[in-house]
């Protein structure tokens, strides 16, 4: 799995894993399963701000979910020491969207992050997934996305 190559095609570049922000590890691997904690969306170096349907329309979320997926991808290759081989599914990612009460889009706004999830891992990207709205989220940030990907032995 040339994950750096598909990064490339798609003009993207994987970045530096966000540290955390509080009292909590960014992946915890237990009983054949990756846990990563909920990732920000970030754009030169600063977390995206702002409320789906108030601040920001559903393609700016779009974004902003895709890019906590690169981060996601890149707490997953720092978790297993860039040995892509060790993924075996992209088992689920859950979405949180920062919301007016009135934007009911989530689902399609979580899309960016499960589209980049396929697109770098094929198949083995295909995930379950919740999409939730949320009044709020750590920093003001527009999406915040957590998963759990199932891994082979080291």
């Amino acid at each position: 799995m040339d994950i750096a190559a598909k990064l490339a095609e798609l003009g993207l570049e994987l970045p530096k894993p966000a540290a955390p922000v509080a009292a909590y590890v960014p992946t915890v691997e237990a009983g054949g399963l990756l846990h990563i904690s909920g990732q920000l969306p970030f754009r030169d170096g600063q977390v995206v701000t702002g409320r789906l349907g108030t601040d920001m329309d559903e393609a700016t979320g779009y974004d902003a979910a895709r890019r906590c997926a690169l981060m996601l991808v890149a707490q997953i290759g720092q978790a297993l020491g860039g040995d892509w081989s060790r993924v075996d599914k992209i088992v689920k990612l859950g979405v949180f969207v920062n919301s007016d009460p009135a934007f009911t889009q989530q689902p399609k706004v979580a899309n960016g992050a499960s589209e980049l999830m396929e697109q770098l891992f094929g198949d083995t990207g295909r995930h379950a997934r919740s999409a939730v709205g949320v009044a709020a989220l750590p920093l003001g940030a527009a999406v915040e996305v957590d998963a759990i990907v199932a891994v082979k032995a080291a």
